[in-house]
């Protein structure tokens, strides 16, 4: 078949209309690859004969299989009553000083981010315990609903993040020293989200109003403690093992696993029921992310073999021989993509295309993992189709407006950017916990 326009153009074209129209993702990358083979007269389906091959890579893959580890992890706490618990002891923690509701938020979101690490558990259990109250106590619709869904995403960023082991497989790097990369940028973003809050409280008193309690200030200090030391404890021992080199991220998801189970029996909340409904789960998230990465090993062999990659390399090495005009590039398409498809296709699809270009211009491929991640992080946020939002008024239900929550987002977006230019031009800043 004769092309009027390049047929990588044309391929991209029709997988980002097809992804728009609400098909299944992993059927789109298959099924364009497949399509485009068939029509195309230099490769045919002998292209998709190393498919089989490139699967049983994937389906052997010792990074990936900490994936469904942390999803589980993930789960187990979700049903234990933890986050609640939580929400609850630091909102009277923090709640006497104006903004302390939605700080407490912030910070409990950093809590579930490090120990369970799924965005939308966390944006939900946010979204039924804390939204609620806050909107009791005269807190600003925008604040507390931008609050909850730029804590709930958190998890995109810090360690052990489901982003960054996919990053670490796409790019091949050391996923240990990704999620040791990640922690300063995780605590600069969570730094931002604080003191924003805080000003904006500070300059407008009806916005987050202080809350007047009677209790002790004692006793909400120890049932706080009491609260935050056993998830604490779980992320020492998940990611100090890590970082110490004892286990690998695989090896530190199962040691994770046993200290979920225990934290649930601890709080006496452990059931048959509950280890069902996560083993469940795991296996729908876990073959939703597998049948995604199969479709994009389609999509991506389709794509080299009509040109794509050596495209890509001539656009970015040949028109543009700076490598911070071709990080400006990369980043702004990931974030403009952000706007309109999930996390997962961008890393397995775009990421591979920028992997070689990062490598012909010597740019540090974890500085750089660590930008994408970042960048991903945004798009949870970015309205029309930011998940997080999606979550948010799925749970809130009519408690709060969908303009009101893209009015509460977009001073988060904008944090989460200005923490981006922050490692941008602070590169060292990711190593200050050791290479």
């Amino acid at each position: 078949m004769a092309y009027w326009i390049d047929p990588v153009i044309l391929l991209f074209a029709l997988t980002l209309f097809l992804l728009m129209s609400g098909f299944p993702v992993a059927f789109v990358f298959a099924g364009v690859a497949l399509f485009f083979a068939l029509i195309t007269d230099e490769l045919g389906l002998h292209v998709l004969e190393m498919l089989p091959y490139r699967t049983y890579g994937i389906m052997g893959n010792v990074t990936l299989m900490a994936v469904p580890l942390f999803i589980f992890m993930g789960l187990i706490l979700e049903k234990s009553k933890m986050a609640e618990g939580l929400l609850i002891s630091m909102g009277k923690l923090f709640g006497r000083i104006r903004g302390g509701l939605a700080v407490s938020v912030v910070l409990v979101g950093a809590i579930l981010a490090a120990s369970t690490g799924i965005v939308g558990a966390s944006v939900v259990m946010m979204s039924l315990i804390a939204l609620p109250l806050m909107l009791k106590q005269n807190y600003s619709p925008a604040l507390a609903s931008g609050s909850i869904a730029a804590s709930g995403t958190l998890g995109q960023l810090i360690p052990p993040s489901i982003v960054l082991i996919i990053l670490g497989d796409q790019m091949h790097l050391s996923v240990g020293d990704l999620f040791k990369a990640a922690v300063v940028p995780g605590l600069i973003l969570i730094g931002l989200y604080i003191l924003y809050i805080l000003i904006v409280s500070f300059l407008n008193k009806e916005v987050a109003p202080a809350i007047i309690s009677d209790e002790s200030y004692s006793v909400v200090l120890q049932e706080a403690i009491k609260e935050i030391i056993p998830p604490l404890l779980l992320i020492g021992v998940v990611l100090g093992s890590i970082f110490a080199g004892i286990a690998s991220p695989t090896e530190s998801a199962a040691i994770g696993v046993m200290g979920a189970v225990l934290l649930a029996v601890g709080k006496k909340s452990f059931s048959v029921e509950m280890l069902r409904y996560a083993a469940i789960e795991t296996v729908k998230l876990t073959a939703m992310i597998f049948m995604i990465l199969i479709g994009a090993t389609a999509f991506s062999l389709v794509f080299n073999e009509l040109g794509g990659g050596d495209m890509a390399m001539e656009f970015f090495a040949g028109d543009m021989a700076d490598k911070w005009m071709f990080i400006l590039i990369a980043m702004l398409v990931i974030f403009i993509l952000g706007f309109f498809i999930d996390f997962i296709e961008i890393a397995f699809v775009v990421v591979p295309i920028l992997v070689p270009i990062v490598a012909s211009f010597g740019i540090d491929p974890v500085w750089f993992a660590i930008l994408i991640a970042m960048n991903l992080q945004a798009s949870f946020l970015t309205p029309p189709f930011g998940f997080a939002l999606f979550y948010l008024k799925g749970a809130a239900g009519d408690k709060v407006t969908t303009a009101a929550i893209y009015k509460g987002v977009i001073p988060f977006i904008i944090l989460q950017l200005a923490a981006l230019l922050i490692i941008v031009l602070f590169p060292d800043l990711i190593y200050l916990l050791g290479k």
